[in-house]
């Protein structure tokens, strides 16, 4: 080690006298004493560790006040809620990384009775007696869907799971080799039914299956007929697959139980807002479907959850898995889920209360409006930091549904003067409000179709915070 590190080391402050400023200083009165702790030696330790392996490039250590300073926002952030809002300004209404689908205002009522009161969980309040937590639910999306029985587990690929478990374990499952998804997370079709018990036969091509090709396969082995909708990507051209019609037909006739999973199911037909036309649920149990699976957090703009629903003998097999039990979803989700369902008992009062289907719904017009008003308060801001201007774009559902499918949308397009726009980007993402949203072409896009407009002055502060605050 030369003389250079060793003086740099020495220079280190010990963790006492660090621990006397912070609590000496008050702005971290809100922080425990054996956070700070914890917090000085692991920022002291990584001091000495880029100090050895000469990476270090900031400040002299020497310098006790750019230090401190420094050791201040260190405990400060590492105190900060690692669970964080953050504005969306990337135009995917589905965001995965963002939470996926907002719930509704109608919902936080019941969410918080549901988490700081006692309620009817599993309590039959007419009989005294236990009851089941589903019952809250169930009713609800048998009304809206028209199927005969329902099940909520904790998310769609449960679903399946449970599903495939439940009625095909050591049998064979049928599924066009087209619709062999990876649905997100590397979850995959094949894998979710190794893990069932269940075995995989793949008939047809990639882009064309036909009738036959099930038929031909099926034998007495075979458990169940699946089909799974490609709502995460698209095959175009030469294509052929079978129908929901034909396949329970066919499942009918050799007394074969079928299913779908719909992935991304919707009970709105969204096509009046011009996207392709996507099947509803209601349309799919119609079908005759057995068992049709989806998911309560995107376009049905619920909270996380698995959605079966379908004919009673099934899902009564299911219910009765142990596997239930594992899978099953909380208090919240159910409180929220519920919520959720009765919006939608009033179509007009679900497209405009449940956030996902308010932001597809969305007119041009009035995303223009709320990009003017950011674009005039950033003008009027911050006209000496960067260029501002109002640009036509396009935003997506996201969450892997209608993955080619674009709405129309409005943006305000940030340039800034001095700062690249890499960093913009970083220092909006990492300001107390993150701000998260898409560079294109040079500049920095805020889409706001998923800007609300409670949070046009938010953005704005937000970008005053990051375009004026001094980098070093």
């Amino acid at each position: 080690m030369d003389r250079q590190h060793t003086n740099s080391l020495s220079d280190i402050p010990n963790v006492h006298d660090c621990i006397n400023h912070l609590v000496a200083s008050g702005v971290l009165d809100d922080v425990p004493l054996q956070r700070i702790k914890y917090c000085v030696r692991l920022y002291l330790e990584r001091l000495r560790l880029l100090i050895l392996s000469e990476k270090y490039e900031g400040f002299p250590i020497s310098d006790r006040e750019k230090l401190f300073r420094d050791l201040d926002v260190f405990v400060q952030n590492y105190h900060r809620p690692h669970y964080s809002r953050v504005i969306n300004g990337t135009g995917v209404i589905v965001h995965t990384n963002l939470g996926r689908s907002l719930l509704p205002l109608f919902s936080m009522e019941m969410l918080i009775s549901a988490s700081r009161r006692y309620s009817n969980l599993e309590l039959n309040l007419e009989t005294g007696k236990r009851g089941s937590r589903y019952h809250h639910v169930d009713s609800l999306l048998c009304e809206l869907t028209g199927a005969e029985a329902a099940l909520v587990v904790n998310n769609n690929a449960a679903a399946v799971l449970i599903a495939l478990e439940t009625l095909a374990k050591g049998k064979e499952v049928i599924v066009s080799r087209g619709q062999l998804v990876e649905i997100g997370g590397s979850f995959r079709i094949p894998d979710i039914m190794s893990r069932s018990g269940a075995k995989l036969i793949e008939v047809g091509a990639t882009n064309r299956t036909h009738y036959q090709d099930y038929k031909t396969a099926i034998t007495s082995e075979t458990g169940l007929l699946l089909r799974v909708h490609c709502s995460n990507y698209r095959i175009i051209g030469f294509t052929s697959e079978v129908g929901n019609t034909d396949l329970v037909r066919l499942g009918r006739s050799h007394d074969i139980p079928v299913m779908e999973d719909l992935g991304s199911g919707c009970l709105i037909d969204l096509s009046r807002f011009g996207l392709a036309k996507e099947p509803t649920v209601q349309e799919v149990v119609a079908s005759g479907m057995d068992i049709v699976t989806f998911s309560g957090d995107k376009l049905l703009g619920g909270p996380q959850a698995g959605i079966i629903v379908g004919k009673k003998r099934f899902i009564d097999q299911i219910k009765h898995n142990p596997l239930n039990r594992a899978l099953r979803i909380d208090k919240l989700t159910l409180a929220a889920l519920e919520s959720v369902l009765r919006l939608y008992l009033d179509e007009s009062r679900a497209l405009q209360e449940i956030p996902t289907l308010a932001m597809i719904a969305a007119s041009s017009d009035a995303i223009q409006k709320r990009a003017h008003i950011l674009y005039d308060k950033c003008t009027s801001l911050l006209a000496e930091k960067g260029v501002f201007s109002l640009v036509r774009t396009f935003s997506r559902v996201g969450g892997g549904a209608m993955p080619e499918q674009n709405l129309d949308s409005w943006a305000v397009a940030v340039q800034p003067k001095v700062l690249k726009i890499s960093h913009l980007e970083k220092r909006l993402r990492q300001a107390p409000l993150p701000v998260i949203g898409r560079m294109e072409e040079g500049c920095f896009l805020l889409d706001m179709r998923t800007v609300a407009d409670d949070e046009i002055d938010l953005l704005a502060e937000s970008l005053q915070f990051v375009l004026t605050t001094d980098e070093n």
